[in-house]
């Protein structure tokens, strides 16, 4: 199996992941490139309609979508985008993806969430088990739909549905993350995290590039949900990324790694 390596980080990056739990890179994706996912992911709402996002879960008050490697060369660029990938490498070491999916807070919508940590996931004796890149397909602004983080949280080694009384709830040391479009925001999943409810009259729309350590399930099993096309044209690279000739794990086979950090 070939091994690929990603350029380091800046070290301000790597040490606001390791301290905060995430970091926010300004301005990164090109507004053309925003655009063009865009218009590809409303393609697909459209397209799909109440099923969208039916491959993996759905959530009132959002659309989604799922499984988007498999339904356009435009997401499958955005896994294999390197600065996301040099980050991963810091927080994870050997990765692979989880993921890819969509969410768009519905315009004045209660889309708000519990604060939780992707997966329901907590490190283990190696490290962080997840990562997630966000990336800022619209303004994120504190009156729509925004994420709010508890800085460092990902050290408590705690759930926040276990630590707290009530995880919707305002936590006293959160903060709201303001990013313009075009923007990535990187986090360490194991962050206490959640998104907020969407108060403007325009959706507020996201890809969640997902990944896992390369030794645990992915959240949607890449073998099983790609179309044979799909792989056949995979660049060795995106093999890599995907786990496409990896063998799979006990919980990848039985369908047991299919989990949200708050979602049934």
């Amino acid at each position: 199996m070939p091994s690929f390596n990603y350029p380091l980080p800046k070290f301000s990056h790597q040490i606001q992941l390791n301290e905060r739990g995430f970091v926010v890179l300004e301005n990164t994706v090109e507004k053309a490139c925003v655009s063009r996912l865009v218009d590809e992911a409303e393609r697909l709402w459209s397209l799909e309609g109440n099923a969208a996002g039916a491959e993996f879960k759905q959530e009132s008050n959002t659309r989604r979508l799922a499984n988007l490697v498999d339904k356009s060369s435009l997401f499958r660029d955005v896994v294999e985008f390197t600065p996301v990938l040099s980050l991963m490498q810091h927080v994870l070491g050997d990765f692979k993806l989880s993921s890819l999916n969509a969410r768009s807070a519905n315009p004045f919508a209660l889309s708000g969430q519990p604060l939780h940590c992707d997966g329901g996931y907590l490190p283990d004796r190696l490290g962080p088990l997840v990562a997630n890149a966000i990336w800022c397909l619209d303004d994120f602004t504190s009156r729509n739909g925004s994420l709010r983080f508890v800085p460092g949280s990902h050290l408590y080694r705690q759930l926040p549905e276990v630590a707290l009384d009530d995880p919707t709830a305002p936590h006293p040391d959160e903060i709201i993350v303001e990013a313009s479009a075009g923007s990535l925001i990187v986090i360490n999943a194991h962050l206490w995290h959640s998104g907020m409810d969407n108060q403007t009259e325009q959706p507020r729309r996201a890809l969640h590039s997902y990944y896992c350590r390369r030794d645990q399930p992915q959240q949607q099993f890449q073998q099983r949900m790609l179309s044979e096309q799909t792989q056949a044209k995979a660049t060795p690279r995106l093999r890599h990324i995907l786990a496409l000739d990896d063998s799979p794990l006990p919980a990848e086979n039985y369908g047991s790694n299919s989990v949200s950090g708050f979602l049934d």
